[in-house]
């Protein structure tokens, strides 16, 4: 068994000084005693060992002359990197619908007047290709027919315009085509004026109705063209 020092206390001999703070320090006289305590010295070597391994690869560990770590700015920018690009994925990464699946219907614009303003002063062709000026049809029911003939529409319209109501089709394109409806003028848009005046673009299988009075204000702006129910009203105060 070790044998302390002649006082009981501090090294025996043949050891160095230690700290006065450790205390009592016994040697056994079997190296295997401390067995245990080695191994866990050699865990803990191995352990710092690996520890400081990574920090060097990941450049953690400051330079040989004192400088900071060139991997901790590297670090924080990918880490916010990757919160950016989480945010990104959460809002951009497309949701499942709980009503099982449905498409979300999209309404069809409607033109405010407000913004629309008084009819321009536009210049149409007629089946002849000849002009006409749009103004000097008013007041009139103006059907833009590019996206939709409609004919049973346009027809229904005629057959509820109050005299004095010019009935106008309208279709894009360099000439018009006589219209099949008894009564209804047939003009042609080749520079789009209409549309690009009405800001509304063609909506395949609906026709759009301009009701305009015969100073040129436009009443009302029917993006589909349906019932005459849902407009006869403001069709007949065109003729006021």
């Amino acid at each position: 068994m070790g044998m302390p020092d002649a006082e009981g206390q501090g090294p025996p001999d043949g050891l160095p000084g230690l700290p006065p703070e450790w205390g009592r320090v016994v040697v056994p006289d079997d190296a295997s005693a401390l067995a245990h305590e080695a191994r866990q010295v050699r865990r803990e070597l191995r352990r710092q060992h690996r520890r400081t391994g990574w920090r060097r690869r990941l450049g953690l560990v400051p330079g040989p002359d004192g400088r900071p770590p060139l991997g901790l700015p590297i670090l924080a920018l990918l880490v916010s990197v990757l919160i950016t690009l989480t945010g990104l994925a959460a809002v951009t990464w497309p949701r499942s619908t709980r009503s099982g699946g449905s498409p979300t219907v999209v309404p069809y614009p409607t033109a405010s007047l407000a913004v629309i303003g008084p009819l321009p002063a536009l210049d149409l062709v007629d089946t002849g290709n000849s002009p006409v000026s749009l103004r000097s049809l008013l007041p009139a029911m103006i059907v833009l027919i590019d996206a939709c003939a409609c004919p049973e529409r346009v027809t229904e319209a005629a057959a509820a315009a109050p005299a004095g109501v010019t009935v106008v089709t309208v279709t894009e394109g360099r000439k018009a085509e006589t219209s099949p409806v008894p009564g209804v003028r047939a003009l042609a848009d080749p520079a789009g004026g209409l549309r690009a005046y009405v800001h509304l673009a063609p909506h395949p299988g609906t026709a759009t109705a301009l009701l305009v009075d015969r100073e040129g204000t436009l009443v009302r702006v029917v993006p589909e063209l349906g019932p005459v129910g849902a407009y006869r009203d403001d069709l007949v105060k065109l003729a006021a």
